[in-house]
Order: C-alpha cells, then structure tokens, then sequence
C-alpha cells in the first residue's frame, strides 16, 4: 500500500513557460494565431481534396491524411497549453496526460510513415509514369495510408503503456508545455532501458526506414529528371516534388532533433538545454502543422485551382 501511495498519481504539472512569466502572454498570442491557421488551413485542404474531383489522385489523398493528422495532433495539446498560458491553471489528470501522450506519439509516427508512402508515390509517377494507375491503385494507397494509421497507432499505444506504467515516487513536475513522453521518463523513479529500447526500435521503423524510402525515391527522382530532354518536363517534375521535400526536411529535421539524441537522459539542472527543447517541441507542434498547408498551396497549382474553386462556389 505504502508503494502503492507513493508512485500513484492523480495529475501532473505542466511548467511551460512558468519560469518566463513576461513572455507567456505573447506566446499566447502566437500560438492562438498559429493554431487557427493550422484549422482553417488544414481544414480547406481536406474540403478542397474530397470535394474537388481533380485532387482525387493518390498523392492529394495522402495530402488530406496528413492535413487531418495535423489537426488532431496540435488538438490534443494546443487548448491545453493555451489554457495554461492565459489562466495559469497548469494541471492535467494522469490520463488526460495519457491520452496527450498516445495521441502525439501515434499522430508523429503515422506522419512518419505517410511522408514515406508519399514519395513513393512521387517515385512511381515520375519514374514510372505508364503503370502508376496500375500500381497506384485506389485500393493499393487506401491500404498504404491504414497500415501508416494502424502502425502509428500500435506504436504509441506500446510507448505509451510502458511511459505510465512505471513508478514516478510522487513527482509530477513536467518541465514541458505537454506530456511529451521524454520529458515524462525523466520523473520515473525506476530503471527506463526498457522504454529507451523500444523507442530505439520505434526511432528505426518510423524515422529510420521511411526516410530511407524517401532518400531512394529521391535519388532515382533524381536520376529520372537529370535525363529528360524537355526542360518543361523538368520543371513541372520538380514543382511536383519541392513542396513535399520542404515538409520532409522540416519535419524530420526537427523531430531527429528531439528524438534520435544519443543521451537518453539529459541533466534537470541545464536550464538553457531545456528551455531549447521547448521551444524545439513548440516548432514541431505548431509550427510544422501550419506550414504544411502553406507549402503545399503556394507551391501547387492544382490546390489553389481547388481552393478558389470552393471559395467562389455559389450555395446551391
């Protein structure tokens, strides 16, 4: 029972910017404005790839994926961090913390995998453009994008299992905005080779091997392009494949940062490498999310054809 009292625990504290009182109402701000471009962005790019019968390819499918993706990711955690910001109330129950923390996880290792199928299917179409209906198929890249759901899924319901079930001997500080799974390993009271083996495992399959896929597709992209002999040939080939290289570089940019470090464990007592970390999980949170519908428009001819067509689409 006494062991039971002392690694039971009802909620967790999320410091944010606590230590920073001067700058939180001007993070609030920015992440509110962040967060609504990230709903009225992503979200017009869903409406625009169901509605709009020229996007139902499989490259604007996988598109309207990560765009949905993107909004239940920032949703589990940006109203609370807003919340935080303006109300000072910094609390969140063990299995809202939980439910943070499988969302998050599940949503990152699902993009992974989405970025990866989707040069795959910039590999087929410009390398192998007379069978990419055939191997493209609907039912080929419907099942591509589920396998990436369910795989994203299993893969953070384990993370997330072994995170909160280990003891944490009452601490419940979380030097963090959310329930970000390392942030969360470093109150564990008890020996964590374990959720640093399978997150080495889960860093191979989802950050490893879709950016091997998406390194290959690439270089034979690449060599494809270098060998056209119509320089409109080889513009359009590049136009299709630049705004998906800015989101691959930014992302996992980002999330190799936070994720593939070699220490498993950094020291409480360096305020400097936390405060980066945060404003590193900031970037890829929010940041990330709302230059994804960003790129993909500006850079897409095909979308901003859409857009205006549902903007200027009169109610029947």
């Amino acid at each position: 029972m006494d062991k039971f009292n002392q690694t039971f625990l009802k909620d967790f504290i999320l410091l944010g910017l606590s230590g920073y009182p001067k700058l939180e109402i001007i993070y609030f701000v920015l992440i509110l404005l962040m967060y609504l471009v990230i709903l009225i962005g992503n979200g017009v790019l869903i409406i625009a790839s169901i509605f709009d019968s020229r996007l139902h390819t499989p490259m604007y499918f996988f598109l309207g994926n990560l765009s949905f993706l993107d909004i239940c990711y920032t949703s589990s955690s940006v109203p609370s961090t807003l919340v935080s910001l303006i109300s000072k109330k910094r609390t969140i129950s063990f299995s809202g913390c939980a439910v943070q923390m499988f969302i998050g996880f599940a949503m990152g290792s699902t993009e992974c995998l989405l970025l990866g199928m989707m040069a795959f299917d910039r590999y087929v179409a410009i390398c192998n453009p007379l069978r990419y209906s055939i191997i493209m198929h609907k039912l080929v890249y419907v099942l591509l994008a589920s396998v990436s759901w369910l795989s994203g899924g299993i893969n953070s319901i384990v993370q997330t299992t072994l995170a909160m079930q280990l003891p944490f001997c009452g601490k419940n500080i979380i030097n963090h905005f959310t329930c970000e799974i390392l942030a969360v390993l470093k109150l564990a009271c008890a020996d964590i080779s374990l959720n640093i083996i399978t997150m080495v495992v889960s860093n191979m399959a989802f950050l490893v091997l879709p950016l091997v896929i998406i390194f290959f597709s690439y270089l034979f992209i690449l060599y494809t392009i270098l060998r056209m002999s119509s320089a409109t040939g080889r513009r359009k080939a590049f136009s299709t494949c630049s705004a998906h290289l800015t989101v691959v570089i930014i992302f996992y940019g980002t999330i190799f940062f936070m994720y593939a470090k070699p220490k498993s464990q950094d020291s409480l007592g360096e305020d400097k490498l936390q405060a980066l970390d945060k404003l590193i999980s900031l970037f890829y949170g929010v940041v990330t999310p709302m230059l994804n519908p960003i790129i993909y428009s500006l850079r897409n001819k095909d979308v901003k054809a859409a857009v205006k067509y549902l903007l200027n689409r009169k109610p029947t």
